[in-house]
């Protein structure tokens, strides 16, 4: 199984939601804390261009958001994303 981790802060509905939505999966997600750690900011920002969070990777494929992450997993995209991602 791949990595997936996710940019996140301590107050965010958000990033609860999309966690929420892995772990129905059984999936297990590597949180980091960009509200505790500015450096951690930064890397998200150089890695996604964005500056809001969920920011959502699985291995180093960039899934985007919470919206994102809803999109893809009802596509069926995520089961293939997760099917194919190099394994941990």
């Amino acid at each position: 199984m791949s990595t997936i981790t996710m940019y996140s802060t301590r107050s965010c509905p958000f990033c609860v939601q999309a966690e929420n939505l892995l772990a129905r999966k059984g999936l297990a997600v590597n949180k980091i804390l960009v509200d505790q750690n500015q450096d951690e900011f930064v890397t998200m920002v150089e890695r996604t261009a964005r500056r809001s969070v969920p920011q959502i990777f699985i291995g180093e494929r960039h899934v985007g958001g919470f919206t994102d992450l809803v999109a893809i997993d009802q596509s069926g995209q995520l089961a293939q994303w997760l099917a194919s991602a190099e394994p941990v």
